[in-house]
Parts: structure tokens; sequence; C-alpha cells
């Protein structure tokens, strides 16, 4: 009985240890693999226009996402989705959405924005509910990285 108790007093012992590195590390904003990379506000003088969006903040994801800030096209394994290129979202049937977001939800966090992105750049258009869908999930992010600064 009392080595059992010796084992759950020292397995509290690190418990609480590790509860305070992980507290004094989200205080100094570490980046964690539990909270993502931190993002952090773009330096001075970087290149955007008066009044443009840097893509950091909440107010203008929308304009953001698709905006073609990265002129790189990149594919995350969806080349079946270059077919819709040039349609309009209100075209799209039930089942080609699907495609759409099984691809979306397939993709990791920090994918998803530059997924947006290379849509863009490829002229490929989301059908609107999927594209709600991907700027509530950016929202979300973008939320949970704010809280986990903080």
């Amino acid at each position: 009985m009392i080595p059992a108790l010796i084992l759950l007093a020292a397995l509290c012992a690190l418990g609480l240890v590790l509860w305070l590195l992980h507290r004094r590390d989200v205080r100094r904003g570490a980046s964690t693999e539990l909270h993502g990379p931190k993002v952090v506000d773009p330096p001075a003088g970087n290149n955007l226009e008066e009044g443009a969006c840097c893509g950091m903040h909440i107010t203008c994801e929308r304009d953001s996402l698709l905006a073609g800030i990265s002129e790189k096209i990149e594919y995350f394994d969806d080349e079946e989705l270059d077919a819709y290129a040039g349609r309009s979202p209100e075209s799209y049937t039930p089942e080609e959405a699907d495609e759409f977001r099984d691809v979306l939800l397939t993709l990791l966090p920090a994918d998803i924005a530059p997924w947006a992105r290379s849509l863009q750049l490829r002229g490929i258009e989301l059908p609107a509910d999927v594209r709600e869908e991907l700027l509530m999930i950016v929202a979300e992010a973008r939320a949970d990285a704010a809280g986990a600064r903080h």
C-alpha cells in the first residue's frame, strides 16, 4: 500500500511540475504543437499598400484569404478540382460541393488559407456553403491563436 501511495504522490508532483512549465510557456507566448505556431503582427515596412489587409486579423479575413497574397500555385492533392475552373459558385451540384468539402476537411489547419489562395490563383471558386465553412474554420483557428497568446 505504501509503494502505491509513493507512486501516486510522485505522479501528482510530476503533473504539477509539467502544468507549471506549460503555464510559463503560454505566458511567454512560446509555440507548442497543441496551439500551433505563434501568430504575430507583421513588421512595419512590410511593403503593403496603405490600408491593405495583411491577412493576420479577423476584420479582413474574407479579403485576405481570397486575395492573391501569394503568387505561387500549390496543390494539396486536389488536382481534380481544376476541372471546376471558371465555374460560378451557384452552378455546383451538391455532389460537386462535397468534393470541395472532402478536400477542405482533410487539410491540416495550417494548409487551409494557402489552399484557398491556391484555388483563387487557379481560377476555381468555392461553392458558397463550402466557402462559409472555410471562413468559419479560419475564424475559429485565429480566435484560438489569439486566445493562446493572452
